[in-house]
């Protein structure tokens, strides 16, 4: 069996997904490195930074990082259809995001893992800065990679779910919405997947449907 540390509103809505569309075994263990509970302190023990998702196999590997769990296990399970379509594009996508999006709200979040103990208006200048920064990559991804997020059977691949859970936070749907209306358009869609539906449902009620 899989488990995975993870919490709602969090990366592991995709690793979520993705293990339902392999057809595995698995189970969730809340834990972040936000909050203090039994499920954070066995996740410290895997993984240091306490970052999720954080995923264990079923032979005892611990993998970290949203794009390398999505891509072991398009792998793994290639009738998931992860990495089906142009398998270059999907890998280069999931880098960038991860390198461009996940990483800036990372620093949007915790802009004193940077600063230390710099004065208020230092944070806030670096975390305007940093948001600023990540809608214009968006905007680009949204250039980039529009063709790239469904499996030629219309499910969403692996790059689709990760650009669609990536994208709500910090008002990136809003941004793509008034800049990059078709590409908004595309990740509803990934939104109202069936199997993607449910799990975005409960981890962001509020949102609802795109």
């Amino acid at each position: 069996m899989y488990t995975l540390y993870g919490i709602d509103e969090s990366g592991s809505c995709m690793i979520e997904i993705a293990l339902q569309r392999c057809a595995v075994q698995w189970r969730r263990i809340d834990a972040s490195s936000w909050e203090d509970s039994e499920g954070s302190e066995a996740l410290a023990r895997i993984n240091p930074l306490k970052q999720i998702p954080t995923l264990v196999t079923p032979d005892g590997q611990v993998l970290t990082e949203s794009a390398a769990i999505l891509i072991h296990l398009g792998l793994e399970f290639p009738a998931s259809d992860l990495l089906a379509g142009n398998r270059a594009q999907i890998l280069r996508g999931l880098v960038y995001i991860a390198a461009n999006c996940y990483s800036a709200i990372g620093i949007i979040d915790y802009p004193q893992r940077w600063l230390g103990t710099a004065d208020q208006s230092l944070q806030t200048q670096l975390t305007t800065g940093t948001r600023r920064y990540l809608h214009h990559a968006w905007v680009v991804f949204a250039q980039q990679f529009a063709d790239q997020l469904f499996a030629p059977n219309d499910v969403p691949n692996a790059l689709g779910l990760m650009a669609a859970a990536v994208s709500r936070w910090d008002a990136a749907r809003d941004v793509l919405n008034d800049l990059a209306p078709g590409f908004a358009q595309t990740l509803a869609q990934v939104d109202a997947d069936p199997v993607v539906a449910p799990v975005f449902a409960r981890h962001w009620p509020e949102w609802g449907v795109s």
